[in-house]
C-alpha cells in the first residue's frame, strides 16, 4: 500500500507508510492523502511516529 504525499517543495510522490513516517519526522511533508481526503500538516490532527507533538484527537482505528 502506498500513500500519496505532497512535500513542502510541492513535489507529489507515493510512499509506503514507513516512508511517510520518515518524511514526517524530517518535517518534509506539506500534506498527505487519507481515505477521507487530504490531511494538512499544521491544520489537521495526525499521529507523529515519535510522538513529538502528541495526538489529542479521537481514536479512529478499529480494534481487532
Amino acid at each position: 500500500m502506498t500513500i500519496q504525499v505532497e512535500l513542502v517543495d510541492g513535489t507529489l510522490c507515493r510512499v509506503v507508510p514507513k516512508g511517510l513516517n520518515l518524511l514526517l519526522s524530517r518535517e518534509l511533508v506539506k500534506r498527505f492523502r487519507r481515505s477521507s481526503g487530504w490531511a494538512v500538516i499544521g491544520k489537521d490532527l495526525i499521529r507523529y511516529p515519535d510522538n513529538k507533538l502528541g495526538y489529542n484527537g479521537p481514536e479512529r482505528r478499529i480494534a481487532a
